[in-house]
């Protein structure tokens, strides 16, 4: 298993850009699938978006899908999510996680969690 660590949420303002990283501490980060996923006060988690072990395939969610962008740089153990055109819809706690199912989209898919970073989209 990889351990997940995210960074690089704050508060920004409508239509501005954050970037999100997730960094693993495990020396197999290259052979998992990664996905990100957000969780808004008062809703479910729900899917983001994400990117299979070498980076060649990616997967959005509708409501980002042309926005957002997810890769990942191996040769670092990290995953990113740069996020443009922020909407005040977008706040909520981002997390990004570690799977074996190939560009996975539940929850359930993934095994590995990181602790979360909180995007506020703010005027």
């Amino acid at each position: 298993q990889v351990q997940l660590v995210e960074s690089g949420g704050g508060l920004v303002q409508p239509g501005g850009s954050l970037r999100l990283s997730c960094a693993s501490s495990g020396r197999t980060f290259s052979t998992y699938n990664m996905g990100w996923f957000r969780q808004a006060p008062g809703k479910e988690r729900e899917f983001v978006a994400a990117i299979n072990w070498s980076g060649g395939s990616t997967y959005y969610a509708v409501s980002v899908k042309g926005r957002f962008t997810i890769s990942r740089d191996n040769a670092k153990n990290t995953v990113y999510l740069q996020m443009k055109s922020l909407k005040p819809e977008d706040t909520a706690v981002y997390y990004c996680a570690a799977g074996t199912v190939l560009v996975a989209t539940t929850q359930g898919q993934y095994g590995c969690w990181g602790q979360g970073t909180q995007v506020t989209v703010s005027s």
